[in-house]
């Protein structure tokens, strides 16, 4: 099955020069933001980015893959099956679900299986999923958790200095749009987005983060540097950067919300171009302020 729309990592950046933080804060600055006209849009990513409802999604994914490997009789040891895996879907992290799939698929033919659908495994993996994360949604829905609890943290202050600013907001997922839209409204953060929430659909080719980036741009008819990016993974990060936008680079510590940056996230933005990395939006005020020059 070909691959359409979202390109694999490859690192585009290798001469990052020194960088620097902005006074008391853990804001890096990879390279200086100096914007001839302030941002009109922005563009989130949500897992991650915003939400920590699905924290732990690779603990459910690999381990199913490593099983169906299994069945093929390969000689390999879970340990080498699990390393392979491990691989290969952190390699495919940021694009849709349903490639880190066909990935799986490729390796079953390689082994001598006869692999089912990619969509068959992407709807088992997500069953398993959300199974997991069945607690954590229910909390949400009956108010026996906060929604603090659960988006990376200072996601609603950044969400209302952007709106502040008159920024129109969107949130393009590779999860499926029916659960991110859920997830979101779950969060309280509808009404940041209302009608422009868009996330991955079975039918994958029909929908990239990199069209909606187009039909911002289109739609407004506006130059891409007035376009600002967040996310925690390389396609969105990729596709701002590829039409002239800003991008923030969310290397978000999902399991601990330490405040400090995940070191393997900020490699990997880093090296497709991000220009600034943070480690969330506690201190979204000064990067705020930084973004639009206000001293």
């Amino acid at each position: 099955m070909p691959v359409a729309h979202e390109d694999d990592y490859h690192r585009r950046v290798s001469d990052v020069r020194a960088t620097r933080f902005l006074k008391r804060t853990s804001i890096e600055i990879i390279r200086e933001v100096v914007l001839d006209s302030p941002p009109l849009y922005a563009i989130f990513d949500f897992d991650g980015t915003l939400s920590l409802i699905r924290e732990g999604w690779p603990d459910v994914m690999i381990p199913m893959m490593v099983e169906v490997l299994r069945e093929t009789g390969t000689d390999e040891t879970i340990d080498e099956l699990t390393a392979l895996v491990t691989d290969f879907v952190m390699d495919l992290t940021g694009k849709q679900t349903i490639y880190q799939m066909m990935r799986l698929t490729d390796e079953l033919s390689q082994r001598g299986g006869k692999p089912e659908d990619p969509l068959e495994y992407k709807h088992k993996y997500h069953n398993l999923l959300m199974h997991r994360i069945a607690k954590r949604r229910e909390q949400l829905r009956s108010g026996t958790a906060s929604p603090d609890d659960m988006w990376v943290p200072g996601s609603r202050e950044v969400l209302q200095g952007l709106r502040a600013r008159n920024v129109q907001l969107f949130l393009a997922s590779g999860t499926d749009e029916i659960y991110v839209k859920e997830e979101v409204d779950l969060l309280g953060l509808t009404d940041f987005f209302g009608d422009h929430i868009y996330g991955a659909v079975d039918d994958f080719k029909s929908f990239s983060k990199q069209k909606v980036i187009e039909r911002i741009l289109q739609e407004n008819k506006v130059d891409g540097s007035r376009l600002l990016g967040f996310g925690d993974g390389y396609v969105e990060i990729d596709n701002v950067k590829s039409v002239g936008g800003t991008a923030v680079a969310v290397a978000s510590d999902e399991s601990g919300r330490s405040g400090k940056p995940d070191s393997w996230k900020r490699e990997r933005l880093i090296g497709v171009g991000a220009d600034v990395v943070v480690p969330d939006f506690r201190a979204c005020d000064v990067l705020l302020k930084y973004l639009w020059n206000e001293g």
